[in-house]
């Protein structure tokens, strides 16, 4: 009988166990918070949100141009040697973006950049200088020379930032800043072309 008692206890104590182990999971998942809904997003909040970028600057390039100029004349010439150092930066202006670029498909959202674009060029009057500026003898000093020197320079140096690929590589820049973004607000599949 004895016997039959600690059966009886143990059925209990295991029963017991069961049911209080399923009423902990049960407690444990109610008052779980649930999960967050997936994000919804339309072409239209997805247009704010990207235009707040506003003018996306994605790439410096830092160059250097020699420029020589010379002025001749019948009574003597004006050289200037000057060695131009610029900067010039591109990027994708984001506050172009219309909602035509912009297709939302589900949890997929599709974005088309506006191309990129020269936003800044100038010379870095600090590192900027002639070099040499020579005056013929029945000449005189033209600030003229000069100051066309400078425009030639920042000229060339624009030219060479965009034989150099910065558009290229300032259309990439933006979109893979414009993954990273709509990766944040929690959009799961992006697409994003020029």
């Amino acid at each position: 009988m004895r016997r039959a008692y600690l059966v009886l206890g143990s059925m209990a104590a295991g029963m017991a166990l069961v049911v209080g182990t399923g009423g902990a999971v049960w407690w444990w998942q109610a008052s779980r918070p649930a999960a967050p809904a997936p994000a919804r997003f339309d072409s239209a909040a997805v247009v704010t949100q990207v235009q707040g970028l506003a003018e996306l600057v994605t790439v410096k390039y830092v160059i250097e141009k020699v420029v020589v100029l010379e002025d001749v004349k019948l009574w003597g010439e004006n050289r200037i040697l000057l060695v131009a150092h610029g900067v010039v930066k591109a990027g994708v202006d984001l506050r172009n973006l219309g909602a035509d670029a912009v297709a939302v498909d589900g949890p997929r959202v599709r974005v088309r950049l506006p191309p990129a674009t020269i936003t800044d060029c100038y010379l870095d009057e600090e590192k900027t200088a002639v070099i040499e500026h020579t005056t013929g003898l029945l000449r005189r000093f033209d600030r003229g020379l000069e100051q066309a020197a400078r425009r030639e320079g920042l000229d060339a140096i624009r030219r060479a930032a965009g034989y150099s690929g910065i558009l290229v590589e300032a259309e990439e820049r933006a979109r893979l800043q414009v993954v990273a973004f709509l990766q944040a607000l929690g959009v799961a599949e992006i697409e994003v072309t020029r």
